[in-house]
C-alpha cells in the first residue's frame, strides 16, 4: 500500500483531492514529481494558483512547518511560483469553471 498525498506534513484532504484530480495519486509520486512540477500540473488541471499553498507545498516536501519559510527564501519561492503560473495557468479555463460553479455545473 502507498501512502496518501496527506500524509506529508502541511497537506490535507483538500490538498490530496486537488492533487488526485491532477493525477497525483499518493506521497511518493509527489515526492518524485517534485514541488514545482506537481504545482505546475494542478494549474494545468483548474488548481486557482496560490502562493501560500506552493510554498506549503515546498515546506511540506522538506519535512518543514508550513510557516518555516522566510525572508530570502520566501522571495526566491515567490520568483520560481510567478513563473510556475505564468507557464501553466489558464485564465480563461478558471473563469468558465467559475462560472460553471456559480449556476451549479460540477465536473464529473
Amino acid at each position: 500500500m502507498t501512502d496518501p498525498v496527506s500524509s506529508i506534513r502541511n497537506l490535507g484532504p483538500a490538498f490530496e483531492e486537488s492533487c488526485a484530480r491532477a493525477g497525483i495519486h499518493s506521497a511518493q509520486e509527489l515526492r518524485d514529481l517534485g514541488a514545482d512540477a506537481a504545482y505546475e500540473r494542478l494549474l494545468q488541471n483548474g488548481q486557482r494558483p496560490h502562493f501560500i499553498g506552493y510554498y506549503v507545498l515546498v515546506m511540506g516536501l522538506q519535512g518543514r512547518p508550513w510557516n518555516d519559510c522566510k525572508a530570502e527564501e520566501k522571495k526566491a519561492l515567490r520568483v520560481k511560483f510567478d513563473a510556475i503560473k505564468a507557464r501553466a495557468h489558464d485564465t480563461g479555463r478558471s473563469e468558465f469553471e467559475r462560472m460553471m460553479n456559480l449556476i451549479g455545473v460540477r465536473e464529473a
